[in-house]
């Protein structure tokens, strides 16, 4: 029987600024975990976007490519011919690597206060991520979309998520991130439960009890719970961690080994 594995993503990196094109060396602070995947933005690429290099790099690492994330704006209601240039060659990338899939994500800018405004925002979000997938679909890639939880994004209150949830479709799937749905006053236990079939891949960061985010073990998030129901439904696909706490910004290595030591003893039991 095939079960969910655990991933780490990038982002836990990217707070300081000084890990952008450094993938290796995550690779490398993962190789020490028993983390199985990584999810890189990008940006994190560096030399390792071409599909040979990055092909052994994980290989010499023993992690696999879980997911790999493309942050956009989409504000039209069709790609810009840059963010149809990067969406391609994300999909030329993803060819090497099959069974990966595409998070797509969008960067946060700036929220309509009209309600015909940002109704507007959304659908052209929509269009231009189903692109996307319609395009990877072809070639066998599937993509699946991440909302955030910032005031300036489109997709973060309940109202929001029953637009999204409601415009998804086969091609299309759904990447619940447990903190930025939390961090809105929904219950991701919930969220995931009502919409578990537009499940395709999951993001996992703790928060404490004020709103701020924090290292996996010092939130409030039921991460056991929500395994747990995860494991009883059949999931199999990635669970990606990411810290966003203010100590992975001066210490995200270390902030990772101890997330792992966590996760080691809390979750990795209810997956085996």
């Amino acid at each position: 029987m095939s079960r969910a594995r655990i991933a780490c993503q990038t982002y836990t990196w990217q707070m300081s600024g000084n890990y952008v094109g450094k993938l290796d060396h995550i690779l490398g602070l993962l190789e020490k975990t028993g983390f199985q995947g990584v999810e890189p933005e990008t940006q994190y690429l560096g030399r390792l976007a071409n599909p040979a290099a990055l092909g052994e790099a994980l290989g010499h690492n023993g992690i696999e490519l879980a997911a790999l994330c493309l942050v956009e704006d989409w504000l039209a209601s069709d790609e810009a011919p840059d963010e149809r240039g990067r969406a391609d060659e994300c999909l030329d990338l993803l060819a090497h690597f099959p069974g990966t899939l595409l998070n797509l994500c969008q960067m946060p800018t700036t929220r309509p206060s009209d309600a015909a405004a940002l109704s507007e925002r959304q659908a052209n979000l929509l269009a231009c991520v189903h692109a996307i997938a319609e395009r990877a679909a072809t070639r066998g890639i599937e993509c699946a979309y991440h909302p955030n939880s910032p005031e300036a994004s489109i997709f973060r209150t309940a109202d929001d998520y029953t637009v999204l949830l409601a415009g998804l479709d086969d091609r299309l799937g759904w990447i619940p991130d447990c903190g930025h749905i939390a961090r809105v006053g929904m219950d991701p236990l919930t969220m995931i439960t009502e919409h578990r079939a537009l499940v395709r891949h999951i993001h996992y960061k703790a928060m404490d009890a004020s709103g701020n985010w924090a290292e996996m073990g010092l939130g409030v998030i039921d991460y056991e719970a929500i395994t747990d129901f995860l494991v009883k439904t059949g999931y199999s696909g990635w669970i990606v961690v990411e810290d966003e706490s203010d100590r992975a910004i001066p210490e995200p290595d270390q902030v990772t080994l101890d997330d792992w030591a966590w996760i080691e003893r809390h979750l990795v039991p209810i997956l085996s």
